[in-house]
């Protein structure tokens, strides 16, 4: 797992840019964060998951069609969950237009996302391409993914370099292959100090509960 400070406690999130309950369990788990007494001795890190490994680079479909096939479902139950899915979501104060979202590979966005966290802006390029993906932009445009890198921060030639080569591409194959030796089967999956785990996009309490036991046990050990 990742290498940290020995005076930070960490929490390995695994995620898709392409969940919906992955930006739910986010923003969830940072309001949680944010109001927690010790969050300087937190240090989160960001690990890649991809939800659909066989999605082409290239292709892209609406995931209204996309999920009636996978799940056998008509469109019209399709969009039926979707509404509860913006629901949950615009209780989170996340908007989410799913009816312009397309499916394609989100290769790219996290190797970008791996690029982000070199310069310690792991959780604004997960925010950043979470809200592109969302929004319904086409994220398998380059001048899509460079305008989203440079509203994170990230210099553009920089990122126009690793979204023309494989780079990263051994990180992001790396924290999958963690993923399925912890038995990482579905997204969001949190790990709080190699002990506790919480998987799914769970109440705040949920949160709160994990967050504070592995920190006093961490507090405990230093």
């Amino acid at each position: 797992m990742g290498v940290f400070n020995i005076r930070h406690m960490k929490v390995e999130i695994w995620s898709d840019v392409a969940c919906p309950f992955c930006y739910i369990g986010k923003r969830r788990f940072e309001r949680v964060l944010e109001s927690f007494p010790d969050k300087d001795k937190v240090v989160v890190e960001w690990k890649s998951f991809l939800l659909d490994p066989s999605l082409p680079k290239g292709g892209k479909r609406k995931i209204q069609d996309y999920m009636a096939q996978q799940k056998g479902m008509s469109i019209s139950e399709v969009k039926a969950m979707f509404q509860h899915v913006v629901e949950m979501a615009q209780s989170e104060g996340i908007e989410m237009n799913m009816d312009q979202v397309i499916m394609a590979s989100t290769l790219d966005m996290h190797r970008l996302i791996q690029y982000a966290k070199t310069l310690n802006l792991g959780a604004e390029a997960e925010e950043g391409f979470f809200n592109a993906y969302f929004s319904g932009k086409d994220f398998t445009n380059e001048s899509v993914l460079l305008e989203t890198c440079k509203e994170i921060g990230l210099d553009e030639g920089e990122a126009l370099n690793v979204i023309n080569s494989d780079r990263f591409s051994a990180e992001v194959d790396n924290d999958i292959y963690e993923a399925k030796t912890i038995g990482v089967r579905g997204v969001p999956h949190f790990v709080f100090n190699d002990k506790y785990t919480v998987s799914g996009a769970q109440p705040g309490d949920v949160f709160k509960s994990a967050l504070k036991k592995a920190y006093e046990e961490w507090n405990r050990s230093e």
